[in-house]
């Protein structure tokens, strides 16, 4: 299936909604139960974009939406912001055929080049097909955590990995540059 990579505008939201929503409400990435609307993943489109964050849509020559990929900070307080958490969801028929490794490639690469030190995945229900990506493409394992999640009638376990990126912990960061410029404190 021909498909190619482009930032995520405002306009894809209704399709990255209905993704999202398909993976609620029948996958394990996610922890949630009930699908957000479409304004509450508007919201979390612009909290993410608005901080400089990548968000990355595959698109089909059609250019309907494949799937989608995004960075955000894995917590809050500013010692953190130098580590993203990786996001990647596919429409059902976009999965296993290299969309998912195109999308976090792509992430990996802006991360490195906005200047970020480690990537983290975390990685509900431990999937294996999720797991085999991120060791693919170089990521560590780092735990797992058993019965993080009850969902769809059955405990879920979650799959910490991580990825340094450029120079990962072996040189100090520039604090005047994005993503030094984050948080200030």
């Amino acid at each position: 299936m021909p498909f190619s990579l482009r930032d995520a505008t405002s306009s894809d939201l209704p399709a990255i909604t209905e993704i999202y929503r398909d993976s609620v409400l029948h996958g394990v990435a996610s922890y949630e139960i009930t699908p957000p609307s479409e304004d509450e993943m508007a919201s979390r489109f612009l909290a993410n974009t608005g901080l400089g964050y990548p968000y990355i849509a595959a698109i089909d020559e059609g250019g309907a939406l494949l799937g989608y990929a995004y960075a955000s900070a894995f917590r809050t307080r500013p010692a953190y912001r130098w580590m993203v958490e990786d996001s990647i969801y596919l429409a059902p028929a976009a999965r296993g055929i290299g969309i998912g490794r195109a999308l976090l490639s792509e992430l990996i690469s802006r991360c490195t080049g906005l200047g970020f030190r480690q990537m983290i995945a975390v990685i509900g229900g431990a999937h294996p097909a999720s797991i085999a990506l991120h060791r693919a493409l170089g990521f560590e394992d780092k735990g797992l955590l058993e019965g993080t999640g009850y969902k769809h009638g059955r405990w879920l376990d979650t799959m910490i990995m991580q990825l340094p990126l450029g120079d990962g912990k072996d040189s100090d960061p520039d604090p005047s540059v994005y993503p030094g410029a984050l948080f200030k404190g």
